[in-house]
């Protein structure tokens, strides 16, 4: 793996140095004649000279701009229901902006996560590896890279982290040519161990590093590289503050397109909303206040977690969720201020399905979160793992289009590899969806997607087709596995299997093969002891 501190990046936005184009014109030989100072010139010549001059350096620029791979922005929610958006069918919260993004493009209705939780599917995303092949697995905290606190002054040391063998798309693009930069919450290491994102692959980091430091949209400091940027207002303690974290993503992230916006550029935007703690700057949550039903919550009696309550839990996860519509809206504008619509790649998506039991004030079943679907955020059921997906590339996506074949965030790593031109590695799991983008043909042919997760009781998922098995509690010891009818029973009401053994005996092959054994992250009553 590279470290870019050591290994400067290669030139971004093609050829770079060496002697214009015009320069190259005025010595050389024009109509034959050995070339001559432009002073020597006559007025009629030295006007042809200047013509061809200006024809030439127009040529290269159009040029280079044909030449220059596609900008890419990812945009990726948090704890993010797919029914919240209003393209997804809701009908409580406002998502203009998102919601525009998705009649300019192609929106996918069976886009999944790669986990049911936040720090694994931003794992498979970034390696291109389902769960059962990718290093991390779940949001593991405790381990030796605590040992950092001292070093750099914070209790918050991050998730267990990647290691410097795995290939991310953020290298992989780097290696073609693009600046890199990342704008929200990492949650795959730390700044002074492997997992840190510029020694993954990015050249620039603002935002958490550790995902329970995000926990507060309003700390004290944001990371900024390797050093703490404090944020006005904010004392890292209590629910309101001064300096709304959202907004310095959103801000950083405007920063990077303009400063890059004549070089080919990769903007991961990872934002903390709408995850809890519930919290909102005033401008937003007047949207909502008094205008929507609230129902009381009160943590429950011993309950540990570290949340803050809200007042007015309903009108403040409606005004996050608009807020981050808001900050969406202005990427979007500009880019196309910046005249880069048509070369620019832009896709929203979440990492998760949303909360449940209404942890910390929010209320999936309030707003419809899941259309339905069984499960929340932690579980292999669809509402658990069921996420948005939109893309938008002008002239390249036809506007209004909808995408109903299964996909799942391992598939982004070769979809944008292709898209940039970049040679993904032949170790992962996902497939391009680059013309299912642009001229909605099925994806390349693959007989399954599979999930596993050891957390919340230890799961297993596959989905072949309509076809899609489960087994939970695995912890509690061996378990059969259920079997759904997803084309008949899409919230996963009728369990089938003992009418259907021959397909869970497909099934639980497909899981036997995409399951690797982890020492990190061992799956209860599947690995041996």
């Amino acid at each position: 793996m590279r470290n870019n501190a050591q290994n400067p990046p290669p030139s971004k936005g093609g050829a770079r140095g060496g002697i214009p184009g015009s320069c190259l014109l005025m010595k050389g030989r024009i109509n034959g004649k050995s070339e001559r100072h432009s002073s020597n010139l006559c007025p009629q010549e030295r006007g042809i000279v200047a013509f061809l001059a200006l024809v030439v350096a127009l040529s290269a620029s159009n040029t280079r701009a044909a030449e220059q791979p596609p900008n890419i922005i990812f945009i990726m929610a948090d704890d993010l229901g797919f029914a919240e958006l209003g393209c997804y069918g809701q009908r409580i919260i406002r998502t203009p902006n998102i919601d525009k993004l998705a009649a300019d493009g192609v929106r996918f209705t069976q886009f999944y996560a790669g986990s049911p939780v936040c720090a694994p599917c931003r794992c498979t995303l970034m390696t291109g590896k389902h769960a059962g092949h990718a290093y991390v697995r779940d949001n593991k905290e405790k381990g030796p890279w605590n040992k950092l606190s001292e070093k750099y002054g914070t209790e918050f040391t991050g998730q267990i982290p990647l290691p410097a063998t795995e290939v991310t798309l953020a290298e992989l693009l780097h290696q073609r040519g693009y600046a890199t930069g990342a704008f929200g919450k990492w949650g795959l290491g730390h700044v002074g161990n492997s997992g840190a994102p510029t020694d993954q692959g990015f050249d620039l980091f603002y935002g958490f590093y550790c995902q329970r430091h995000a926990h507060n949209h309003y700390p004290a400091f944001l990371w900024r590289n390797d050093q703490k940027e404090q944020l006005p207002g904010n004392d890292g303690k209590s629910a309101k503050g001064q300096t709304y974290a959202l907004d310095k993503f959103i801000e950083n992230s405007l920063a990077f397109v303009r400063d890059h916006q004549k070089e080919p550029f990769f903007l991961y935007v990872p934002v903390t909303v709408p995850h809890l703690s519930i919290q909102v700057p005033a401008d937003s949550l007047a949207e909502y206040a008094g205008k929507i039903p609230e129902t009381p919550y009160k943590p429950p009696a011993g309950a540990t977690y570290h949340y803050f309550p809200h007042p007015t839990p309903h009108a403040g996860y409606a005004a996050m969720v608009t807020r981050m519509d808001r900050g969406v809206g202005q990427i979007v504008e500009l880019v196309h201020q910046l005249g880069l619509d048509d070369n620019t790649l832009i896709l929203f998506a979440s990492d998760n399905g949303p909360t449940y039991d209404r942890l910390g004030g929010a209320d999936s079943d309030f707003f419809h979160s899941t259309d339905g679907l069984r499960g929340r955020k932690g579980s292999v059921y669809e509402g658990g793992i069921r996420a948005p997906l939109i893309a938008r590339w002008k002239d390249k996506i036809k506007p209004g289009g909808e995408a109903d074949q299964p996909a799942a965030m391992w598939d982004i790593l070769p979809t944008l590899c292709e898209v940039a031109g970049a040679q993904p590695p032949k170790d992962i799991d996902g497939v391009s969806l680059l013309k299912t983008f642009t001229n909605n043909e099925p994806a390349p042919k693959r007989d399954y997607l599979y999930w596993e997760f050891p957390g919340y009781g230890a799961q297993q998922a596959v989905r072949a087709g309509d076809w899609k098995a489960v087994r939970t509690d695995l912890s509690k010891g061996p378990q059969r596995w259920q079997l759904y009818d997803l084309a008949a029973d899409r919230t996963e009401t009728f369990d089938v299997a003992d009418e259907h053994r021959d397909v869970v005996e497909r099934l639980a092959k497909f899981a036997e093969a995409a399951h690797t054994p982890s020492k990190q992250f061992r799956l209860p009553n599947v690995d041996k002891k």
